[in-house]
């Protein structure tokens, strides 16, 4: 059984990876499981930049493959803003993000809040190699939270395709159309190429 470590102190990043890759025969570890405390500055200028340098500093620190991500908002009338410096750029808690993301569009017609989510994948080994997979999800801003789901900007995140913001989603839905949902399918040929390297004897 392969062990991956994943990469993010974030627990709705972890929860969704575990109910994502859950039917696959990998063991998802935490760092903390691990003793592990790794402090990754985010200094890439592009989500992929950011998403392999977590990647390969939790990989060399474990000993192990180690799945990472960097994902974020990106709005059209803010000229791609906050795109990667989503969860950091104003106040501590996703509500204080939320709030001054909305406070940003006050004057913004709903014609013009086209807004799209980012996530890329990383997963990496101790020896440094590294591959990454993208996903995004194309939406509009809300003019006010709705749905108690999620995390991050996901109530105010209209979801086109289902007509709802990403946090009035169920959990199997929202996998199924988010950033991060797409970007795991698109890496998960990386991983199942980690379960084959060492395949298991013929039986005697």
């Amino acid at each position: 059984m392969v062990q991956i470590v994943i990469a993010t102190g974030n627990p709705g990043k972890r929860r969704e990876y575990r109910a994502l890759l859950a039917d696959l025969p990998v063991v998802l570890v935490m760092p903390e499981e691990l003793g592990l405390s790794v402090n990754v500055e985010e200094s890439g200028t592009t989500f992929e930049e950011n998403a392999v340098l977590k990647a390969l500093a939790y990989a060399r620190a474990a000993g192990m493959p180690a799945l990472a991500d960097d994902s974020g908002l990106e709005v059209e009338a803010l000229g791609g803003f906050p795109g990667v410096h989503s969860a950091r750029w104003s106040g501590p808690t996703d509500a204080d993000r939320v709030n001054a993301l909305l406070a940003k569009l006050e004057d913004v017609p709903w014609a013009r809040r086209g807004a799209r989510f980012v996530c890329v994948a990383a997963l990496a080994t101790p020896a440094g190699d590294v591959v990454t997979a993208a996903g995004t999800v194309e939406g509009r801003i809300l003019f006010a939270p709705r749905g108690r789901g999620g995390f991050g900007y996901d109530p105010v995140f209209y979801v086109v395709e289902a007509g709802r913001s990403m946090a009035e989603l169920a959990p199997d839905e929202k996998n199924r159309l988010s950033h991060r949902g797409r970007a795991a399918r698109a890496v998960r040929p990386h991983i199942e190429a980690l379960l084959n390297v060492n395949p298991p004897p013929p039986p005697a």
